[in-house]
């Protein structure tokens, strides 16, 4: 029994470290893609898009070696919480490094066209903003800190605010005659990606917090859910006598 101990332990740091990596990577990308999309470095776009089939596949493998640690080595309680989150893990960060790219891709399309300082200044708070997410969720991960992971749902909340206020200078931008309609539209997903790799960052969060302490993330939607069901499936009660139906 301690071999398999040693054995699960032995197993579960390798995925860990990988994920780190990988996370790691996106972390790194993060700024690169946003002076990518400041400076119209289509380079530096392709080199950014091209290296994603690396992180496709290492983020598979790494999604293999989890599934064969649940088939072969059955971990219950706290271990099998670390290798499910670690599971789920793999996936934001392999899908915030495809939002890495799209914002790549986004800087193509508008390749030649130009930005005002205002919209070039909110681009580049979003980029810092959803990199130090990703920081805070790794090192969280990397800490097992429930309290650390707990904080970055706040932190995201200013990334949210960026993303308004940038929609907000692009209609503005636009009704000026600073940027045609095709950049706007485009600018206006590439809000969208940075938003959306803080939310991906806030999810590793909650599972770090679902690996240290058990919690669960309220489902908000789930909830609202089973509620209108119960509430469908509940059987009205037969008139009492006296009653006036």
């Amino acid at each position: 029994m301690d071999e398999l101990r040693k054995s699960f332990h032995h197993d579960i740091g390798d995925v860990r470290t990988e994920l780190v990596h990988l996370a790691a990577f996106v972390t790194e990308a993060i700024p690169r893609a946003t002076a990518v999309l400041l400076n119209g470095d289509l380079e530096g776009a392709d080199q950014i898009i091209n290296g994603d089939d690396e992180i496709d596949a290492r983020a598979l493998e790494l999604e293999d070696q989890c599934i064969q640690i649940l088939a072969l080595q059955a971990p219950v309680a706290g271990d099998l919480r670390q290798i499910v989150a670690a599971l789920k893990m793999v996936a934001e960060v392999e899908r915030s490094a495809d939002l890495v790219c799209n914002i790549c891709k986004a800087a193509r399309r508008i390749y030649g066209h130009s930005l005002d300082p205002t919209l070039r200044g909110i681009i580049t708070r979003m980029g810092e903003q959803a990199q130090q997410l990703y920081i805070a969720a790794i090192e969280s991960f990397v800490e097992n800190d429930a309290a650390k992971a707990a904080a970055i749902d706040d932190m995201d909340n200013y990334l949210d605010a960026l993303q308004k206020q940038f929609v907000q200078a692009i209609f503005e931008s636009h009704a000026a005659g600073r940027i045609d309609l095709q950049v706007a539209v485009q600018l206006a997903v590439v809000a969208r990606f940075y938003e959306r790799i803080g939310d991906h960052a806030v999810n590793i969060g909650e599972r770090v917090r679902f690996v240290v302490t058990g919690w669960l993330p309220e489902h908000r939607g789930a909830a609202r859910f089973r509620s209108r069901a119960d509430d469908s499936t509940e059987m009205p009660r037969p008139p009492t006598l006296g009653s006036s139906d």
